[in-house]
């Protein structure tokens, strides 16, 4: 059978669409949209146009980006009639969100700085609202993405820009469906399968179609199922697990008075779940106040934060109780974010109590963040007995299930007992089925091998105190860490954190890592933070250290106050901060602004007891060095700290298990998933690692058995396997690195096999940026890259004035051989090909004539000031532009990391451009200015 033609796959999708209740429309041009849109508008509004009415409502449509698109189709217009009357316009009714017009298209086209024909369009009240893209069957489904990424940059934008109204696309090879929010930032990385209430993926057209494009369906996801992020200026639209999960509370709340828990995985979104299903119960005139709980200060914070970036004027924080009970007792505000200490507070003073008595039989929803934390305790009571008319519903990635129950007064509590049933599950396997979060790597580290000969995963019981606090235990593991962290970590790409047992031995820890970076071992970026009340290390019934965050009414530990000082003065003196241990207050700035210096990659290390194993989420984090016993909720909370999906060099999250887990993880990973989901959690052995790439290699020996045989490849069709192949290569290799006893050795690829394969790889991705500066359209466009997988840190111009100094003092006999070595490894190395034929320059001409090897960097930063001083120049000659203003452009680019606008690039030449040549001069302008900064900035100093 042959492969189904692309053309077969669009004529039965638009049959199945009009079966499915899409009006048939015959549109062609910007004229057809035009003109379609004015008739469906009269229609959905029930009135006329006159044309000059209409030429208003199309220059309000076509203000703004995609954002404000998406702001300007959920708000309506009041039309100026052409008689004085007021007329309000409904672009789509988001209530009774059947009730508008569908229609279906296909081959719009649109010129813009090409002419491109789009696939399918489904338009609502005639606005373009859902862009289909399809594939023939068997080619990647990230050349369908890559398709409307052209799309935007060419035409969407164009004339009055109504396909910036998209609000879903969606991508297919028949096979393979996806969808995805419109923004104007986007990642392949984030598209989703539509899936079943069950989570079981539809990834086949034609049933995707049935559900998902069925019109009530898709006009629900766009009016209550996508989300605008106003903090990055983004929509969002809700995976399935996330849909079906609101759509259990609604009606939970619709039809019962009973409770009821979501089980979402950690890392799955539970924010923006959250969120979505608070907005929506604000909306029932039934409910007085939704209220959504938190247990800790910095989850407060966290949380109002993200719920004020998807609407910002939804909620605001409760500093303090007393600002609760006027926000309890505000009629405008049905959303309020506050912790369960606050909330106990109101309930349990008398004064306060009194204040709300007016609320006690109204209807209350109060939804719980992390509902296994504190809802076992009396306040949970008080909760219950003071709202008559409640519901309850908790969301959480970790339930209390009776094997992990808390006993209170010898009865076990569990998330059921509290919540009743669970309304919908999103468990670690399905989330990483769906590459929601990552796979985690866990290496168990044997400390005691060495000096028993006792294998410690093995042993029931060797956790005997002394020896966990012994100088010889805490110095090999300090080692351990300084020697292997760069190989975790991708030479610090990524974060770690380290969790002890307890704050004396952090203390410890600490005082061991500084001490060795005093005398030249490391030079890692330490830090950490710890409470320092007197029971901070009090257990709950797993055995957990249940560690609060610091209140002034509770007693301090005076030794761990003072150290924790000192650890601050450290954090002070490195990043140039005030913060101390003062007060309450003082101590949670510190808590936030260590939160986010972690998140931007400013510390390599924080050391915690249990702040932060919890509640925090940073994607820049990949590994967990672990030296306390974890059980179940608490084991799978600490270890999904590091499964944040980033990028494609992030493959898994690292864990480093300095003590006997394995029992305790296989227990909690069968607990929260199913019992037969170790290898699915858990990535590959070694072992198993190497066999997938070798079994790689030889796919790719098959394609391209020697690098030379890479240069006789006929067809871009070979060229793309041979892409599709390295690029497999450098993922297994990606993940292989991570393990502290790789080598090449093991493969039957050698490391400069690697290396020049690489190159080969890297001169295919520069042949095809060349033909797209030249406007050639190329099979190979489609492929992705993935560039980051070849970005090494240790690799850049520093390492080469090494690399140069080695050249300059080796024998004659050895040069030409040290020669090649520099030029294939700056060819290897995607961040250093930008300044190949510079260094190659310097090596050639500049380097015979210099006698001290020492002198070398030197010599080379003059080289560079010269060359990069001449490139400018260059740059402001060929282009015809003021030197000033584009050192002005460069040096804002640098700094803010914002390239500049059309406007200010027009502004830099010296002669102003017709209107019509202006974007095409800004975009050639701003691609060289770009090239220049990559070249002779970027990495420079490194």
């Amino acid at each position: 059978m042959t492969t189904q033609p692309e053309q077969v796959l669009e004529n039965n999708l638009v049959s199945q669409l009009i079966a499915l209740g899409h009006k048939s429309v015959v549109i062609k041009t910007e004229d057809d949209l035009l003109s379609n849109l004015k008739s469906q508008l009269e229609k959905h509004n029930k009135t006329t146009f006159t044309v000059s009415e209409f030429e208003r409502i199309v220059i309000h449509l076509s203000k703004g980006n995609i954002f404000d698109k998406a702001k300007t189709l959920r708000d309506k217009y009041v039309l100026l009639k052409d008689n004085g009357d007021k007329a309000y316009i409904e672009f789509i009714n988001q209530d009774f969100w059947c009730q508008n017009q569908f229609q279906v298209t296909n081959q719009i086209t649109i010129n813009g700085k090409r002419e491109n024909r789009y696939d399918v369009t489904i338009l609502i009240n005639g606005l373009p609202l859902v862009q289909i893209e399809l594939k023939r069957r068997g080619i990647e489904l990230k050349e369908a993405f890559n398709q409307i990424q052209r799309y935007q940059k060419e035409s969407f934008a164009f004339n009055n820009a109504l396909f910036n109204y998209v609000q879903i696309f969606v991508i297919s090879n028949g096979v393979d469906t996806k969808y995805y929010a419109n923004s104007q930032k986007q990642s392949f990385k984030f598209t989703s399968f539509w899936g079943d209430e069950k989570n079981k993926k539809i990834t086949q057209l034609e049933p995707f179609t049935s559900i998902f494009l069925e019109p009530c369906h898709i006009a629900k996801m766009i009016t209550k199922y996508i989300v605008l992020h106003e903090s990055d200026k983004t929509l969002m639209v809700l995976r399935p697990y996330q849909f079906f999960a609101v759509e259990s509370i609604i009606d939970r709340v619709k039809n019962s008075d009973k409770n009821g828990y979501i089980w979402h995985t950690t890392g799955s979104g539970k924010t923006l779940t959250s969120f979505k299903a608070s907005q929506i119960l604000t909306h029932n005139p039934k409910i007085k106040k939704v209220v959504f709980v938190v247990d800790r200060q910095d989850l407060d914070d966290q949380t109002v934060r993200e719920f004020r970036a998807f609407d910002k004027d939804s909620i605001d924080g409760t500093e303090n109780t007393k600002m609760l009970i006027s926000q309890f007792l505000d009629n405008n505000r049905p959303l309020l974010v506050t912790t369960i200490q606050k909330l106990n507070g109101a309930i349990k003073n008398v004064k306060f109590r009194r204040q709300i008595e007016v609320l006690k039989d109204e209807k209350v929803v109060f939804i719980f963040d992390e509902c296994h934390r504190s809802q076992f305790g009396d306040t949970h009571k008080r909760i219950v007995n003071f709202f008559t008319n409640h519901q309850l519903f908790g969301f959480t990635g970790t339930p209390i299930f009776v094997k992990n129950a808390i006993s209170k007064k010898s009865i076990k509590q569990t998330t059921a007992n509290l919540f009743h049933e669970c309304l919908h599950q999103y468990v670690i396997t399905d989330a990483i089925r769906d590459e929601n979060v990552l796979k985690f790597s866990i290496e168990y580290y044997n400390v005691f091998k060495s000096k028993d000969g006792v294998d410690d995963t093995k042993v029931e019981d060797i956790n005997k105190q002394e020896v966990y606090e012994s100088d010889d235990y805490l110095n090999t593991i300090t080692n351990y860490i300084i020697a292997n962290h760069n190989r975790k970590t991708h030479h610090r790409t990524f974060t770690a954190m380290f969790c002890v047992s307890s704050v004396d031995i952090l203390i410890k820890y600490y005082d061991l890592l500084k001490a060795k970076k005093e005398a030249g071992e490391h030079l890692l970026n330490i830090a950490t933070i710890f409470s320092y009340n007197v029971n901070e290390e009090d257990k709950d019934a797993n055995g957990q250290i249940q560690e609060e965050d610091v209140n002034d009414d509770k007693p301090v530990n005076k030794h761990s106050r003072d150290k924790l000082d000192e650890f601050i003065a450290d954090y002070n003196k490195q990043f140039g901060s005030k913060h101390s241990t003062k007060d309450g207050n003082a101590f949670l700035n510190y808590k936030k602004d260590i939160s986010k210096r972690v998140k931007n990659k400013q510390i390599d290390i924080l050391l915690v007891v249990n702040m932060f194993l919890t509640g925090f989420d940073s994607k820049s984090l990949n590994t967990l060095y672990v030296d306390k016993n974890l059980n179940f909720h608490g084991l799978i909370q600490a270890y999904s700290r590091t499964n944040r999906i980033l990028n494609e060099k992030k493959s898994q999250g690292n864990i480093l298990a300095f003590r006997n887990l394995k029992q305790n993880t296989d227990d909690a990973i069968a607990l929260f998933s199913d019992k037969n989901a170790q290898e699915t959690i858990i990535i590959a052995p070694y072992e198993e690692q190497v066999k997938k790439f070798n079994e790689a290699y030889k796919v790719l020996m098959g394609i391209a058995p020697t690098v030379d045989s890479v240069n006789d490849l006929v067809t871009e069709e070979d060229e793309l396997e041979f892409a599709k192949a390295f690029r497999e290569i450098m993922r297994l290799k990606n993940i292989l690195s991570s393990f502290i006893e790789f080598t090449f050795d093991d493969t039957y690829m050698k490391d400069q096999e690697f290396a020049d394969y690489t190159s080969k790889y890297l001169d295919l991705y520069d042949k095809i940026k060349t033909n797209n500066q030249k406007e050639t359209v190329s099979i190979l466009d489609e492929i992705d890259f993935e560039l980051e997988l070849i970005h090494r840190d240790e690799i850049n111009v520093a390492y080469i004035m090494k690399l140069l100094a080695q050249l300059k003092d080796a024998k004659p006999k050895d040069q030409a051989k040290q020669k090649k070595q520099i030029i294939d490894l700056i060819a290897g190395e995607s961040e250093l090909r930008s300044k190949r034929v510079l260094i190659e320059k310097f090596i050639q001409n500049n380097l015979p004539k210099i006698n001290d090897s020492e002198a070398i960097e030197d010599e080379f930063k003059n080289y560079w000031q010269v060359e990069t001083k001449k490139a400018l120049q260059d740059l402001s000659k060929a282009e015809a532009l003021k030197q000033d203003k584009v050192e002005d452009i460069i040096n804002d680019f640098l700094f803010t990391g914002r390239m500049a606008t059309e406007d200010e690039v027009i502004e830099a030449l010296e002669k102003q451009p017709s209107v019509l040549q202006r974007e095409s001069i800004s975009t050639r302008i701003t691609e060289k200015i770009k090239d220049f900064v990559k070249t002779f900035i970027n990495g420079v100093d490194n």
